[in-house]
């Protein structure tokens, strides 16, 4: 499979690096000097030119290629660059729509269009991709538990936590998972551990538990949370039903921040600095919401946040343009007595800083935008596909069971999936076509259309792919 990617920014390199890891066949075009040297160490071949330019296109393997996604930082490129690539890739003699093409775009409307299925239409864009919504799904779910380091969801309340296993986790710590499971009924799966000075492992029923081990376990529902933290070790104060909520910023992610918690039927006070952009938010459809304040003022005035008692806050979330003026009034936020403190930031390397600050949850939104591109691209797996974050070198895919399969009606035991992998959950279709998650039991017996989330090395992704069909 041969990928090209224009753009070799963060998100660019991102996707790079991880389909790289997979032995795809990766491409990265840009127009930047800078962005093209910086690239260079990866493994994977690096273009000098415009993204626009039919000959670079070609220079790409445009003809040859399987996907084609775009990631700079314009939307109108972006859409641009899909189609010509698109149109180019067809003066081969391929069939024009051959071509999976993806584009990042920044427009809420324009991801609409591409929910809709019209604009494909128009522009030839088959996915466009918007990590707004994903990221701020990441932070909500992220908050509830001070103690996790990383929340990824997997779709109908299916997720993986990643947090560290503590001494204090008495039925897990020095056993193997073996014992741990004879001892503690309904035992969560454990799909991945990091131990400091180790590569990262799938563990087998022999793998000993260890105080700081870092592990990646499968969570069916946010009610499933508390058991989790306190099976591994952790203290953690009841998450309020609708917490007080306090969003720094009106702008896109904002204001989409405060109509998420909004919905959740919580009391949100925003506080803006620019008053052209708190009375567009106080101007919008969910600007009369009686849960909803808008405060135009400065982010870092200690009295004006006493005035709208913010120390009673549950919650403090910020998404300012400038992440560095995120973290300051985050951490204002925490010195002044919230409890919870999120963010959404641009760059990756910030996140795990913000953590040492005791900030409670960071999220990237680059990525996100990476991981819902990715998942758009293993679509051809039937489902989601998630990077572990704490605990390098291990992805979750999806897998479906189609109709009429000889496994239908075997056990997951009986299966034998091969050892390099875990099946984390399986989701069901129910009577009314909805997927539900359920437990990975061993006894679990498969049904036709049952998909299977295992997670597994990337650079085994292929051979259980052909291990699956076989």
């Amino acid at each position: 499979m041969l990928i090209i990617i224009a753009g070799a920014g963060r998100i660019g390199v991102g996707l790079a690096k991880n389909l790289r890891s997979e032995n795809r066949d990766v491409v990265l075009l840009d127009n930047s000097a800078a962005a093209v040297k910086s690239a260079q160490s990866i493994d994977a071949l690096v273009l000098h030119g415009d993204v626009m330019d039919r000959a670079k296109l070609k220079m790409a393997g445009i003809h040859q290629a399987n996907v084609f996604i775009a990631a700079t930082g314009s939307d109108e490129r972006n859409l641009l660059a899909c189609a010509m690539a698109r149109h180019e890739y067809s003066q081969n003699g391929n069939s024009v729509w051959d071509l999976l093409t993806i584009c990042q775009v920044s427009d809420p409307d324009l991801v609409q269009e591409s929910q809709d299925g019209l604009l494909r239409e128009w522009s030839g864009v088959d996915y466009a991709v918007m990590p707004i919504e994903g990221s701020i799904r990441r932070l909500k779910t992220g908050l509830r538990v001070t103690c996790f380091d990383q929340v990824i969801p997997f779709g109908h309340q299916a997720y993986i936590v990643e947090l560290v296993l503590t001494k204090d986790a008495r039925d897990l710590a020095f056993s193997t998972l073996s014992e741990a499971e004879s001892r503690v009924g309904g035992m969560p799966t454990i799909v991945g551990l990091k131990r400091r000075g180790h590569p990262s492992i799938i563990p087998t029923d022999e793998t000993q538990l260890q105080p700081k081990d870092q592990v990646a376990v499968a969570a069916i529902g946010i009610r499933s949370f508390p058991r989790i933290v306190r099976l591994l070790g952790h203290d953690e104060d009841d998450f309020p039903e609708c917490p007080r909520v306090a969003v720094f910023g009106a702008n896109q992610v904002g204001s989409k921040l405060a109509e998420a918690y909004i919905s959740d039927g919580c009391e949100v006070t925003v506080i803006e600095p620019d008053l052209a952009i708190a009375n567009a938010l106080a101007g919008s459809e969910i600007g009369g919401h009686a849960n909803l304040e808008v405060i135009n003022g400065d982010h870092h005035d200690r009295e004006l946040l006493r005035e709208v008692e913010l120390p009673h806050h549950d919650i403090a979330v910020a998404a300012l343009d400038d992440d560095h003026a995120s973290i300051a009034v985050a951490l204002m936020a925490q010195s002044l007595g919230v409890p919870r403190t999120g963010l959404i930031l641009e760059d990756a390397d910030l996140v795990s800083v913000v953590k040492g600050m005791g900030i409670t949850f960071a999220v990237n939104k680059k990525r996100v935008c990476v991981d819902m591109i990715l998942t758009k691209i293993h679509d051809v797996l039937s489902g989601s596909y998630g990077v572990l974050e704490t605990i390098p070198g291990l992805v979750g895919i999806g897998l479906t069971i189609p109709s009429g399969d000889d496994r239908i009606g075997s056990s997951l035991e009986e299966i034998k999936m091969p050892s390099y992998c875990k099946v984390a959950f399986i989701q069901r279709l129910d009577p009314d076509g909805a997927r539900v998650t359920l437990a990975a039991n061993a006894d679990r017996v498969m049904q036709g259309g049952d998909r299977l989330l295992c997670f597994l090395p990337p650079e085994r992704v292929d051979d259980l792919k052909r291990k699956f069909v076989e």
